[in-house]
């Protein structure tokens, strides 16, 4: 089986080419970046340098050539751009490789952070309260009505996090991200977990969930370490807001468990792979090869059973970044060294992605620094 997969600059993506490649499939790996991470890995097989799907429309056009000059069975995009801008052409696509991807109008509704708060609640998922302002005088209008801090949200994922503590610091962050269509919401203060799924039209083949044990950026980022766990209500909320969008392919769900009520609130549906893939391998559930099965043989024995407590460390630059932006987590940082359970996405087998993270680590440090975006890139929420 050979396998396209896209971005291979994303640590998730790296989880990827890992799992496929040691099951003996033969990976390609696409990235507009040259030192990419995936590409140092012994299991990628071709790398291929493809225009920026964030950035460049020419990137579908690239994707389809090469679908149509090479024999490829299986494309994984990765990234939210990726999955998007194929989305576009999946039909053209699918006459020359299996790709697995929702309607167009799921996708819509998952990939726009509003549409998918208003459809949770019509169907009585748990959210936070929300405005949806359209202009920057309603933010004023607003403004004086909310209790702080609250959080504003660009309506994509490419769009910015921000957190405000007064009527004065909204309006000003709002003017700052308009562009991006944010919507405002309040600041739910509790943990962070993940429901995953992979669906077969309609119908979920695979679940995992997650909870964040540290994140960076420290007030609410990508998982820096998180554990494997198995909630009842969580996996209950995850699966009625993707049964009800008929979901195919993967999807990620991130909630919060509001500490305030025990309740698990949502906070958005990333409509791909996610960045603690890791952990969901390393928990027995396999969701790359899982899904190629899917796409290649129509469907897969359902795996709704996994490891939990199993905890995956990302060290680099998400775990160094995060004691370094919260000194009080230094204990913890330094006694999981000794902690024999804790899974890491570091592979003495194939050590070159590892050696090219350290390097992107200490450049990434000084560019954060340089630019002011290290300790608190979105702000600081004040309770």
């Amino acid at each position: 089986m050979k396998v396209l997969l896209t971005d291979g600059n994303f640590k998730h993506a790296l989880a990827a080419v890992r799992s496929l490649g040691r099951r003996g499939i033969h990976v390609v790996v696409l990235s507009h970046n040259n030192v990419s991470i995936s590409f140092f890995s012994r299991y990628c097989a071709t790398r291929a340098i493809a225009p920026d799907p964030e950035h460049d429309p020419g990137f579908t056009e690239f994707v389809s050539s090469y679908v149509r000059n090479n024999p490829i069975d299986v494309l994984l995009p990765v990234s939210f751009a990726a999955v998007m801008q194929i989305s576009r052409i999946k039909d053209d696509l699918a006459k020359h490789v299996k790709i697995l991807l929702p309607s167009k109008e799921s996708l819509e509704i998952a990939g726009n952070k509003g549409r998918t708060i208003q459809f949770a609640e019509k169907i009585g998922i748990c959210i936070p309260r929300t405005w949806y302002p359209q202009s920057e005088a309603e933010v004023v209008e607003i403004a004086h009505d909310l209790s702080y801090p609250a959080v504003i949200k660009g309506s994509e994922e490419s769009g910015f996090v921000q957190y405000s503590n007064s009527p004065a610091d909204l309006a000003e962050k709002y003017h700052k991200i308009v562009s991006y269509s944010p919507v405002i919401q309040e600041y739910i203060t509790g943990d962070g977990y993940g429901f995953f799924a992979l669906y077969n039209n309609g119908k979920a083949r695979a679940i995992f969930m997650h909870k964040r044990i540290r994140e960076y950026p420290i007030t609410g980022g990508p998982s820096a370490v998180a554990e494997s766990v198995y909630d009842p209500d969580l996996k209950a909320a995850g699966l009625q807001l993707l049964d009800s969008l008929h979901w195919h392919g993967v999807a990620m769900v991130e909630f919060k468990k509001d500490s305030k009520t025990g309740k698990f609130v949502l906070m958005e549906i990333n409509p791909k792979f996610w960045g603690s893939l890791g952990l969901a391998i390393a928990s027995g559930v396999d969701f790359p090869y899982l899904a190629c099965i899917m796409a290649t043989e129509g469907d897969i024995e359902p795996v709704f059973t996994y490891k939990t407590g199993v905890k995956f460390r990302w060290l680099f630059p998400a775990d160094l970044f995060h004691v370094i932006a919260n000194p009080r987590s230094l204990p913890r940082f330094i006694a999981d060294f000794w902690d024999p359970s804790i899974c890491y996405d570091i592979d003495l087998r194939d050590p070159k992605p590892t050696i090219m993270q350290i390097g992107m680590t200490i450049a990434e440090f000084f560019i954060r620094i340089k630019k002011r975006r290290f300790w608190r890139p979105h702000g600081q929420p004040h309770s």
